[in-house]
C-alpha cells in the first residue's frame, strides 16, 4: 500500500482501489477502473481516475477534490446564492477554481460582464481542460472570462478598491504547508472587503460542516469572517462523493444590506434566476436555498460559540485526524 506521499510515483493497474482516510478507523474507498492522468505540478500531485460510482475524480496531493457525477451540486451551491443575492453582479473575481466549473456557473448569469479567475496551478487548469472538459464546458472561450495563472491574493491586491461585485473563494482546504491557508485569514478578508464595491458579496468554501467535524474549519472560518464583515451566513449542502455535509460562508460588505439567507423569498429568488436565464438549474432553486441555510441546531450552536479567529500570525489548519489522506491499493 502506498502512502499519500508516494502517490505521485505509485503505479497501479485498472481494478485497484483509491482510499481516503477521514479519521482513525474511518475511511471511504472508490474502485478505480482507469487512470486517465497522473502528474506532478510545481505545487502538488495531480491525478484523474475513472470510477464506477462517481465517474471521473480529480485528485490533488492524494485528496479527492470533485467528481464528474456530483460536482454540479458543489459548484451551483458555491456560486448561485451569492450571485443571486446581488441585484446586478457585473464584475466577479474567482480565487482558485482550477477545474473551471465555478467559472462555468458564474457565466450562466447574463448580467455578468467580466469574470476574472486566478488559480496558482496552471497544470491543474490545463489538465482539467484536456481530461475533464465537463467542468469548464467551454467557459474559458467566453469573451467575458479572464484566466490568470498566479497568486490570487496578489491579483486582488492589484485591483482598484471598490471594483468587484462578487468575490468567490473556491480554494483548497487550509492545510499546513499548503498554498491557500493565508486566504482564510483576517488579513485576506480585510483586503477583499476594500476591493468589494458597495453592495458587494464574498463567498468561500468552508470545509466539512457535518455535526462531528464542523468545528475543524467551518466554524472558525465563520467566526473569522464575522470579525471583518458586519453580516455572515453559513450554509451547507450534501455532496455524495464527499460522503459529508459541506460548508460555505457568505458575507455582505454593508451592515444594512438585504439578507442573503432570506432576503429573496416568496418566489423572488426563483424569479430572479429565471430573469437571468437560470430557471432550469439541475440542483439550486429557492426551495433548495431555504434548506441549505437551515442549519441544524448542533452546527448553529457551534457557530454561535466559536471563539477562534484565523490570522496570519495564528493560522488554523485542518486537523490531522480529519485531513483526507488518499492511497491506492491492489484489489
Amino acid at each position: 500500500m502506498a502512502t499519500a506521499e508516494d502517490i505521485g510515483a505509485h503505479v497501479f493497474d485498472e481494478g485497484h482501489w483509491y482510499h481516503e482516510t477521514l479519521e482513525e478507523g474511518l475511511a471511504i474507498s472508490y474502485r478505480v477502473d482507469e487512470v486517465l492522468h497522473r502528474g506532478q505540478s510545481a505545487f502538488q500531485t495531480v491525478e484523474v481516475v475513472k470510477t464506477k460510482p462517481f465517474g471521473r475524480l480529480l485528485i490533488t496531493d492524494g485528496l479527492m477534490q470533485s467528481s464528474e457525477d456530483d460536482e454540479y451540486v458543489y459548484h451551483q451551491c458555491l456560486v448561485h446564492p451569492a450571485l443571486a443575492a446581488h441585484p446586478a453582479p457585473k464584475k466577479v473575481f474567482i480565487a482558485g477554481g482550477g477545474e473551471g466549473a465555478t467559472l462555468r456557473e458564474v457565466l450562466k448569469h447574463k448580467c455578468v460582464e467580466e469574470c476574472e479567475m486566478v488559480d496558482i496551478d496552471g497544470e491543474v487548469v490545463e489538465m482539467c481542460r484536456e481530461h475533464t472538459p465537463f467542468y469548464h464546458a467551454g467557459a474559458y472561450d467566453d469573451k467575458r472570462a479572464k484566466l490568470e495563472i498566479g497568486d490570487a491574493k496578489a491579483a486582488l491586491e492589484r485591483r482598484a478598491d471598490g471594483s468587484i461585485d462578487v468575490i468567490i473563494c473556491d480554494l483548497s482546504d487550509p492545510l499546513d504547508g499548503g498554498p491557500c491557508y493565508q486566504l482564510y485569514t483576517t488579513t485576506f478578508y480585510e483586503m477583499c472587503k476594500t476591493k468589494l464595491a458597495p453592495g458587494g458579496i464574498l463567498v468561500t468554501q468552508s470545509g466539512c460542516a457535518a455535526v462531528r467535524d464542523c468545528h475543524h474549519v467551518f466554524t472558525p472560518i465563520h467566526k473569522t469572517l464575522k470579525t471583518v464583515f458586519p453580516q455572515c451566513w453559513g450554509y451547507t449542502v450534501c455532496v455524495p462523493s464527499f460522503c459529508s455535509e459541506w460548508g460555505f460562508n457568505v458575507v455582505r460588505k454593508e451592515a444594512d444590506a438585504l439578507s442573503v439567507e432570506d432576503g429573496l423569498s416568496g418566489g423572488k429568488l426563483d424569479a430572479r434566476l429565471r430573469e437571468r436565464g437560470l430557471g432550469d438549474l439541475s440542483y439550486y432553486d429557492e426551495i433548495t436555498h431555504r434548506r441549505m441555510f437551515s442549519l441544524n441546531r448542533t452546527v448553529r450552536e457551534a457557530c454561535r460559540d466559536e471563539t477562534r479567529v484565523m490570522t496570519v500570525e495564528n493560522p488554523l489548519f485542518m486537523c490531522s485526524t480529519t485531513t483526507h489522506q488518499g492511497v491506492f491499493e491492489d484489489k
